[in-house]
Formats: structure tokens, C-alpha cells, sequence
């Protein structure tokens, strides 16, 4: 399993879409019994013995995570931790676990709206008023419902597009600024060997977002209304088509966008994919490795970068909360050493803290300090108010108009009511 992938049962495109599937699955999945992970015996928050806390994580694919995760917690001693590490559907066991007493203490997810509707986490404005201006604001706002803070980010996951800088060359080609430069570019790098550009098996659907935001819309509006319906949206979705029915981008990739072996075995050009694959390019390509967001839609959008990335929560169900937000103050906000030990010694992400971002030595040159100063200029997070029927709907909509050619209008209407259907129940 590629280090960057999670367990089988739940990929990282389910981890890190904008679907929110804990709270689908909570609204029908079981309060969880036998092994949850939560230890036999707790304390509690008005002294005397030491409070125990169980911490829940998905099984992380990069070698050392696991053991980290519990030096970490081993170093705690204000608590008595365990942690509790999760092959296969972490996912809905968590959503059970959220559901029940036996559920964890502290957990790493996504917030959706529906987590903090259900009461499922507790703000933690307070553990987080002195570091606010210490996180991008996509970070914050991903993690904000009504307001208030529900979680702080573990790791930044921006997703971009990385090259082959001396194909680029040879072809007298320049980054592309703009989305038709972009169409126009994998055109002129098309071979009989290789593909202009890969991003995805799917055709294309993880640019979905990346194009909206390029074209200067946004899934949700302010005021949640649905931001994708205007005819520049439109105009975003119908040139993906463009560029799938260019016959420009790789297709049935031996693995998909999220592992680089395409661009590290000469199958494309180009490939989106995310940061946490950098490592695994340079050792193949060295230094013949550039980094570009996706493009403007023209000469009135901006370029776009999708951050993604993991979030601590503490849960509402706790005998615990306020030793829980005591551990995940230290260790996500006071221990700056082992965030970014986790950000960088085991997989390859940005730390959440810009501070340490700016001083972290692996971050400091090439396209890995490339590639962090796109997503702070360009970087947009997933909104907390998207739910999954959104989501669903969202997608289809992508399908049809990428490779299936279908008007992007029609479907943009289609996909519309869903988001407002949804919309409704949520805010009235």
C-alpha cells in the first residue's frame, strides 16, 4: 500500500472529498460494542486519580506513524493515553463510536456539520484563542461551524500539479497560467509514449473543485447558497470536458492519481496529485520536477490548490472533555516538535502552523517550498456545511459533463436542487 493511502476500505479521496461521511454514517449505523478502543477504566475532571483517554487514528499507510502516535502519547503525563490505531473501515467505526460511551476520547477526522448538530464534538475556541492568527484561515474556517472552532488541523494536504520540467522544455513550454494554456500544454506534450497529463482514471473528477474555485465560485456561498450555478462556473466545468475529450490525458493508469507512479514511470507529463507523493517523485525524477497549481480560468479567475488533511476533535460523549482539551493542546498546539515530526519524518505534509512551516528545514527549498507557498496563496478547504447528498450530486453532475459531454448548464441546474433540498434542511 502506497505510503500515503489509508487502509483499504477507506481511500484518501473518501477521507479528504468534501463529503462529510461521518455524519451520513452516523445517522444509521449502530452504537458500536466489543472492541472499541476505549479503555476499561476512566477518571475524571475534578482531580484526584489521573484521567484515562483513549485517542482514535486510521490506519496510516507510512511506516513509523503508529509507533509516533503512541511515543507521543507515552510523553503525555498530565493523562494516562492509549491509542487506539484502525485497519480497514475507520470511518464508520468511528461513527459509531461517536454515537456511544465507548467511543473515543480524543479522534482525528473531518468536521462536518452534521458532527456538531448531532453534538458529537465540543468547541475548542478556548485551547485555540492564542493561535488563531497562527493558521491559515482555510484552516480555521474548514473547522468552524456557527462561529465556533470544532477542531485543529494535524496536517495539511495540498493537491496540485507536479511536471516534468524537461518535457516542458523541450517543448518550449511555460506553466500554465490559464486553463486553456493548460488544455493546450498537454496537447503539445502528447506522444505516442506519453500522455500530456494525468488526473485520475475517472477522467477528471478530483478537479471538479480546483476549477470551480479557478473560476472564481465556490461550492457554498457565505450566506449557504450554492456557488457553483453561474455561467462562469459552467464555463470551468465544460473546458475539463474540453481537456478529457482532447485525448491529452492518460487513462487507465496501472494506479490512480493519488500514487505518482504515472509521472515516475514517463506514462504523463504532468499529474495532479498531492504533496505527500514528493518524495517518492524526486527519488525517481530528481531534480526534473516542477510544481504548478491549477490554473486561472482566464485573465478575471485565480489559480487554485486543494488543502486537505486530517483534524483532532474531541468528543462530546468524553467523562473526560476537559482533560481531553488539556492532551490536545499540548500536543497540537504546545509540542511544536512532534507536530512536525508527524507532518515530516513519516509522510510528507505541511504542519498547520505557519510558524513552523516557515522554519521547517525539508520545507525550505525546491518544490516542497514551492508547493507550500501556492497553498498559502492559493489553498481553499473543504466547507463543513457540504454534506454527502451534496456531495453525491456534485459528482454526478462532474460525470456527465467531463465524459459524457452533457450541457454544463442543464446539469449545473440538476445538481442545484439537491444542494438546495439539502440546504433546507440544514439552515430552514
Amino acid at each position: 500500500m502506497p505510503a500515503h493511502v489509508p487502509n483499504a476500505g477507506l481511500t484518501r479521496r473518501d477521507l479528504l472529498k468534501r463529503t462529510g461521511g461521518l455524519a451520513a454514517l452516523a445517522a444509521f449505523t449502530a452504537a458500536c460494542g466489543g472492541n472499541t478502543g476505549r479503555p476499561s477504566s476512566g477518571g475524571d475532571d475534578g482531580g484526584g486519580a489521573k484521567a484515562t483517554l483513549s485517542q482514535w487514528y486510521h490506519q496510516y499507510g507510512e511506516t513509523g506513524t503508529q509507533q509516533a502516535a503512541t511515543k507521543y502519547a507515552k510523553a503525555y503525563t498530565d493523562a494516562n493515553v492509549t491509542v487506539a490505531w484502525t485497519p480497514g473501515d475507520y470511518a464508520a467505526k468511528l461513527s459509531s463510536g461517536l454515537l456511544s460511551n465507548k467511543g473515543p476520547d480524543v479522534f482525528e477526522s473531518q468536521l462536518n456539520i452534521g458532527m456538531v448538530k448531532s453534538n458529537q464534538v465540543v468547541a475548542l475556541d478556548d485551547i485555540m484563542a492564542d493561535v488563531k492568527d497562527d493558521f491559515q484561515p482555510g484552516d480555521l474556517a474548514t473547522n468552524t461551524v456557527d462561529g465556533k472552532i470544532y477542531g485543529i488541523r494535524m496536517i495539511v494536504d495540498p493537491q496540485v500539479i507536479y511536471y516534468r520540467k524537461s518535457l516542458l522544455d523541450k517543448a518550449g513550454i511555460k506553466p500554465p497560467e490559464t486553463v486553456d494554456d493548460l488544455i493546450s500544454a498537454a496537447k503539445e506534450l502528447t506522444t505516442n509514449k506519453v500522455k500530456g497529463i494525468f488526473v485520475g482514471n475517472d477522467g477528471g473528477l478530483a478537479l471538479g473543485g480546483p476549477a470551480l474555485w479557478s473560476s472564481g465560485g465556490s461550492y457554498l456561498t457565505d450566506d449557504n447558497k450554492p456557488g457553483f450555478t453561474d455561467p462562469r462556473a459552467a464555463q470551468a466545468f465544460g473546458k475539463l470536458h474540453e481537456l478529457y475529450a482532447s485525448k491529452s490525458v492518460l487513462l487507465g493508469a496501472p494506479t490512480d492519481w493519488t500514487d505518482p507512479g504515472a509521472i515516475n514511470q514517463g506514462l504523463a507529463a504532468m499529474q495532479w496529485i498531492g504533496m505527500w507523493a514528493v518524495p517518492g517523485m524526486q527519488k525517481a525524477l530528481g531534480d526534473d520536477l516542477g510544481v504548478f497549481p491549477f490554473p486561472a480560468l482566464d485573465a478575471q479567475g485565480k489559480p487554485a490548490v486543494y488543502s486537505g488533511g486530517w483534524t483532532q476533535f474531541v468528543s462530546a460523549k468524553s467523562a473526560n472533555v476537559d482533560a481531553a482539551k488539556k492532551f490536545v493542546k499540548w500536543l497540537w498546539i504546545d509540542k511544536e516538535d512532534f507536530q512536525e515530526d508527524w507532518s515530516l519524518n513519516y509522510g510528507f505534509h505541511i504542519p498547520p502552523r505557519k510558524s513552523l512551516a516557515a522554519k521547517a528545514a525539508k520545507l525550505q527549498s525546491g518544490v516542497a517550498a514551492e508547493t507550500v507557498k501556492l497553498t498559502a496563496d492559493y489553498g481553499h478547504t473543504d466547507n463543513p456545511a457540504w454534506t454527502p447528498k451534496m456531495g453525491t450530486a456534485f459528482g454526478d453532475m462532474l460525470t456527465n459533463i467531463i465524459k459524457k459531454g452533457a450541457d454544463p448548464a442543464a446539469e449545473i441546474t440538476k445538481a442545484e436542487k439537491t444542494v438546495n433540498d439539502e440546504l433546507s434542511r440544514l439552515f430552514g
